[in-house]
């Protein structure tokens, strides 16, 4: 991606375009449902068992662009990304980081697709609540993996690496938001701007740029106004940074601050705030099948 590639993450239900053709997320979305641990996400779909769990429509084709560029849309009634691995959906739709997905053949990492599906029922969505409509984009997700790749997978309990966000000696440095602000993230290269962002959503995102999941313990509440820079080293991008130090899968222990010291030490600088590594029981994905996808 170029230095000068944004993208714009809104909290609010509206939907918000990055730089031209970069990306485009439902924030809601990417910072509830691709989140949540694969056992609570599940228990939770029988509150929008109302919606059909597939999509009508459809196509996933191989994408030859030759290109790192990503992109994503996601909404309760359409799916579409671009120049994704079958590791990155996973991801999407089971909202686990790479270091919680085992198996799977080396294609995991290396073919990459385009996909577009729709469903043409936005009256019954509108009547689910906001909770539930956030579930609707990964049950559909996990149904095409488990149809078109013929994904099956099950669970098992290990001790993985992780961070947990804290307050840093000397206390946050974060703005508390404005009353009536947007709430939104822009983020670029080696840049992330807070706009009345909680800092859950924060460690969301660091989670996806590190490949590791952040727990938020720090104990504050509100939203917050924040700018985050740092030095980049390779890439550093939400969905371009596929793996830590070349490495993928539940079997990683390469450890990002070691690789790129500089974030961490710009995390506790400019916002207060510290990340430390710890190990704690996670659920991880372990796949058991999965077949290049079937022609449209």
């Amino acid at each position: 991606m170029t230095k000068s590639t944004v993208r714009k993450l809104d909290f609010s239900r509206k939907l918000l375009l990055g730089a031209a053709g970069v990306v485009a997320v439902a924030a809601p979305i990417a910072f509830g449902l691709l989140n949540a641990t694969p056992s609570r996400a599940g228990s939770q779909t029988q509150n929008s068992a109302s919606v059909t769990p597939v999509y009508e429509v459809a196509s996933i084709k191989p994408n030859t662009s030759g290109t790192d560029m990503v992109k994503i849309l996601v909404r309760p009634d359409e799916f579409a990304a671009a120049n994704f691995t079958l590791r990155m959906l996973i991801r999407e739709a089971y909202g686990v980081q790479d270091n919680q997905i085992s198996g799977g053949p080396n294609w995991l990492n290396t073919e990459k697709y385009d996909i577009e599906a729709k469903n043409s029922d936005a009256g019954e969505l509108g009547q689910l609540s906001e909770d539930q409509r956030r579930l609707v984009p990964g049950r559909r997700l996990r149904a095409l993996l488990a149809d078109r790749f013929k994904l099956t997978l099950h669970r098992e309990t290990k001790e993985l690496p992780v961070y947990t966000m804290v307050i840093a000696n000397g206390g946050p440095k974060l703005q508390p938001s404005k009353a009536g602000g947007l709430g939104n993230m822009e983020i670029g290269r080696g840049q992330v701007i807070g706009q009345g962002a909680p800092t859950g959503a924060l460690a969301s995102y660091l989670s996806r740029l590190l490949g590791r999941n952040v727990l938020d313990k720090t104990e504050l509440k509100g939203n917050y106004d924040f700018t985050l820079q740092w030095p980049t080293i390779g890439k550093t991008s939400l969905f371009e940074k596929e793996t830590v130090d070349g490495q993928s899968g539940a079997n990683s222990e390469s450890s990002p601050e070691a690789s790129d010291p500089s974030i961490f030490t710009a995390i506790e600088e400019q916002l207060g705030l510290k990340l430390e590594p710890q190990k704690v029981p996670m659920e991880i994905l372990v796949i058991d099948q999965v077949e290049k996808p079937s022609k449209n």
